[in-house]
């Protein structure tokens, strides 16, 4: 019942709505609670990979109608960041559509010989000449950001490597550290929050990793609910030096509450 009191909800999405392509159960309960009580929520991933018009339509299509207005994603995070470090710089960008598009939508350009940053986010299709390139790139000055810190992605098949993990060839390569933006960096839960238009005592965060999602919470002080379908399950749990607020079988357990 305290979960069910906030007034809003910042959601995960990987491991919490959904397995790649497969609807996890108790979502579709949990996001017709949110809308038959007027909850504010917001679904925030850090994966760069879709844009929110592509995650409303990939929502869609497991049986969830959700405007586009209630998504926001690492990459649009990364583009307002070097937007307001760098306005109409240049970006050497390894990722999909999703990323490439908000760097466009913030004004950067695309230069694979001097640009300002060399931007890395989840993609299929990394391979040794684009690494190679991003080394060169940053070895020469190249300014190195990755759209989010996740080492590893939950999918239909089991974990499989993210940003956090394609970004280290390069980091290694050129002696360099990336800087990240999503989930746990502090600038994202501030965008959620003025998104969401609630504070964050009013706001419970939701999410599958206690790396990101959980941590995000307790340094943003916004309650944290774990769920279990994702990366973390209890014996991991106690790998951290933190706990979250309440653990969760799944997001449907609200409903159910």
């Amino acid at each position: 019942n305290y979960i069910r009191a906030k007034k809003g909800f910042i959601c995960d999405m990987d491991g919490v709505l959904y397995h790649g392509n497969r609807l996890l159960d108790g979502v579709k309960d949990f996001y017709n609670w949110l809308s038959e009580n007027g909850k504010d929520f917001l679904f925030l991933t850090n994966s760069s990979e879709r844009s929110p018009k592509e995650l409303k339509q990939k929502l869609a299509r497991l049986g969830l109608d959700v405007d586009e207005k209630h998504f926001y994603t690492s990459a649009l995070a990364t583009a307002n960041f070097l937007k307001s470090q760098c306005p109409g710089g240049s970006v050497y960008v390894i990722g999909e559509a999703g990323l490439v598009n908000a760097l466009y939508d913030a004004g950067f350009t695309i230069d694979k010989h001097n640009p300002d940053y060399v931007v890395l986010g989840e993609t299929r299709t990394l391979n040794y000449e684009m690494i190679e390139r991003a080394t060169l790139l940053v070895r020469r000055g190249a300014k190195l950001i990755g759209t989010n810190p996740d080492t590893t992605g939950p999918t239909e098949k089991g974990l499989v490597p993210a940003t956090r993990a394609l970004i280290s060839p390069i980091e290694m390569a050129s002696g360099k550290t990336a800087y990240f933006l999503g989930k746990p960096n502090p600038l994202m839960m501030r965008i959620g929050l003025k998104m969401l238009g609630c504070s964050n005592q009013d706001t419970c965060i939701i999410g599958d990793r206690m790396d990101t999602d959980i941590i995000a919470g307790i340094e943003s002080e916004i309650d944290t609910a774990l769920v279990l379908t994702g990366v973390t399950d209890m014996e991991n749990i106690n790998n951290y030096p933190y706990r979250p607020m309440f653990i969760l079988n799944g997001v449907g357990d609200i409903a159910k509450i």
